[in-house]
Formats: structure tokens, sequence, C-alpha cells
């Protein structure tokens, strides 16, 4: 398949394989994985532990190289450009939010939402307080991680994967940390926002009832989409 054969498709990803070694034993996680991802949508990647789902979200995210197979991002081959270039397609494209947050615990919720922008070699204070606004933590601006609970933590990586205006937002696990109640509220302003902002959003998730939130649900099983 050539890179313009699927023109609607925003990320395309191409027979994606991938596996490691652990001690002399090979174990292979993605086999042959083929997948489009079509601008605004809102897709979640479930499945049991070990399936590869995270693996497929780094690789289509542009963190990890696939062993063999090929992705494109509006129709560019993402890993046949150069390391910078490929940086500055997911400064410039992507943002990202983890379950366990990744707050610099020295910043305040301001600055962390400010250090995509910085990276980029923005100054986008007035869109960080913005977007801390919009997920409602105007008044908690100057707090540091320490002083939020953990949906508040989350609430400031979502702000921070927002402040760039990216075309698309990764979220690994980004309820794992929470009840089930902080889980479901977070849940909901992410897709909301990113509606909103429409802004195509992968989810990968061990809870399927999360799934209801998106276009489509994808089950990752033994490596490949069942």
């Amino acid at each position: 398949m050539s890179s313009t054969a699927s023109d609607n498709a925003w990320i395309r990803a191409e027979n994606l394989h991938r596996g490691y070694s652990v001690g002399k034993k090979r174990v292979e996680v993605l086999h042959g994985i083929n997948l489009e991802i079509h601008r605004g949508e809102k897709i979640f990647l479930c499945g049991p532990s070990g399936a590869g789902k995270t693996t497929l979200m780094y690789i289509l995210a542009g963190l990890e190289k696939p062993e063999k197979g090929s992705i494109y991002v509006e129709g560019v081959d993402l890993y046949a450009q150069s390391r910078r270039e490929q940086a500055a397609i997911r400064n410039k494209k992507m943002s990202y939010i983890f379950q366990n947050y990744y707050l610099m615990p020295e910043l305040t919720a301001l600055e962390n939402v400010m250090v995509p922008a910085m990276i980029g070699g923005k100054d986008l204070t007035e869109r960080a307080r913005e977007s801390l606004a919009r997920v409602g933590l105007d008044q908690r601006m100057d707090h540091l991680p320490a002083e939020l609970s953990g949906g508040e933590q989350q609430r400031v990586a979502i702000a921070r994967a927002l402040v760039n205006s990216p075309q698309i937002i990764f979220a690994d696990e980004p309820t794992g940390n929470l009840d089930s109640r902080n889980g479901s509220q977070v849940m909901e302003m992410l897709i909301n926002l990113t509606v909103e902002d429409n802004v195509t959003l992968v989810v990968v998730t061990h809870d399927e009832g999360l799934a209801v939130h998106g276009d489509r649900k994808l089950i990752v099983k033994d490596g490949v989409i069942a």
C-alpha cells in the first residue's frame, strides 16, 4: 500500500511488527497490525495486560520505532524522517497523557502546563492559564503537584496536553491511578475538550467500560486487533 492509498486517514499504520528479547527468549508483541485513524476520531484501544496496546500506541505516537512496518502521518512516513524531523512532528502535532501524570514536582501547575510550549520555543503563558481554567483549575495554578489531588494532577496533565493546540492526543491509561468517580469525570472532561477543539484522541485502557465515550473500540489481543 502506498502512502497515498487512503488520503482521508490522518494516521495510517501498515503491517506493524514489534518484539523484544527477554534474556534468551524472544517475545513477539505486535503481529502485522494495520490501522487507520481519521481526523477528530475518538479511538479506545482495549484489551488485557500484555496484549500490545501500549506498544502500539507508542509506535503510533512516534515514541518507539517498529521492527517492521510504517506509520504515515498526513501521508508522511514518520520513521523515515530524521530524529529532528520526527521530534518536530511530535511537538507540533501530538500531545501525550500518561497514567502517572509525569508532572515536574518543583514546578507549579501553570509552569508544568507551559513545558511543551517552552520546548517548542513559544511563550504561551496566557494559553496555559486558559487551559487550566478549562479543566477547572484556575484557582490552583500556583500549586505544586504535591499540593494537588490525583484527579487534579491528571487535569493538569490534560491542560498540558492541550496547550500546544495538538491535532492528536495519545492517552495511556489516563484514569488508571484514579478511583472510578474521578476516573469517569476525567475521561468525560477529556472527551468534551477534544470534541470542542476537534482533536483526535487515542486512549489505551484495560477498562472497556470507558470505551462508551469513544467513536470506536478496538480490542488488541495477542498482538493483533481482534
